[in-house]
């Protein structure tokens, strides 16, 4: 909070330059990632000024990237035209100027740094567009534009040898623990019905409503031969609020009634 109320804090303008007149270019995204790679004090390219000696005609402005930066490769291509042409247009009434904003306080590292120093570089004088000439070179960039552009982002690949790093597993841990407990239910001793059947009914004097996973626990019989018997003499609720719970049917509950019920 106190570095963006210092950033916000009036600053002196230094003016020294204001007479300085300056061009306003806008370059191709190629030329100014090649500039970006350059170093602070390094040149990027010359520029060349040919006056036709007419009145009234502009002058023909040639710009040349440097060599090392234009054989740079990017993620379209090996290398970038060097020869560009700048199209010069007018002012008419604009009336534009460069600010520049430098940092004098230091910050800590990972600290975005204050831009305490404003300065005024110069006045817009002339505006121009920098664009290739065309070339062999300019066609092989554009092509591989093209065809970076119409890339889809997900490509089937053929590989070589396996990916270790996913390598593919016989048995998975689950399928390894369904067959564990299927195992263990195998080895379960059917009882005879009316074995399980007095369990349950010993399990239903407790508590009248039952889940199957809780009925299988007390009686520790199979699924499939418990569900058998359950069907037989108890009734599977559908609806709230016991849903998906058994309850005995009615011939079979012996349920005792509360002491003052049916007490005058």
């Amino acid at each position: 909070m106190q570095s963006l109320e210092k950033a916000h804090e009036p600053k002196d303008l230094d003016m020294s330059m204001a007479g300085r007149g300056v061009w306003l270019v806008k370059v191709p995204k190629y030329v100014s990632d090649r500039w970006k790679k350059a170093s602070g004090n390094d040149d990027v390219g010359k520029l060349k000024i040919n006056k036709t000696g007419l009145p009234g005609s502009k002058p023909e402005v040639i710009f040349t990237l440097k060599e090392e930066l234009a054989q740079l490769q990017s993620d379209v291509s090996e290398s970038s035209p060097k020869d560009h042409k700048f199209i010069l247009t007018s002012m008419a009434s604009q009336n534009l100027v460069v600010l520049s904003e430098t940092p004098t306080t230091p910050t800590p590292s990972g600290v975005e740094p204050i831009y305490d120093r404003v300065s005024l570089e110069g006045k817009v004088i002339q505006r121009a567009e920098c664009r290739p000439i065309a070339s062999e070179k300019y066609m092989q960039l554009k092509r591989a534009q093209l065809i970076s552009s119409n890339r889809p982002t997900r490509q089937v690949q053929q590989l070589e040898r396996a990916v270790q790093n996913y390598k593919p597993v016989a048995v998975h841990a689950f399928a390894k623990e369904f067959e564990k407990k299927k195992k263990e239910q195998g080895k379960i001793a059917r009882l005879e019905a009316d074995q399980v059947k007095e369990m349950l009914f010993a399990a239903f004097e407790k508590h009248q409503y039952y889940n199957i996973k809780d009925l299988r626990a007390k009686t520790q019989q199979p699924m499939a031969h418990l569900k058998a018997i359950l069907e037989e003499i108890c009734v599977y609720n559908m609806k709230a609020p016991h849903r998906n719970m058994w309850e005995l049917k009615p011939e079979y509950r012996h349920y005792k009634q509360p002491e003052n019920e049916g007490s005058d």
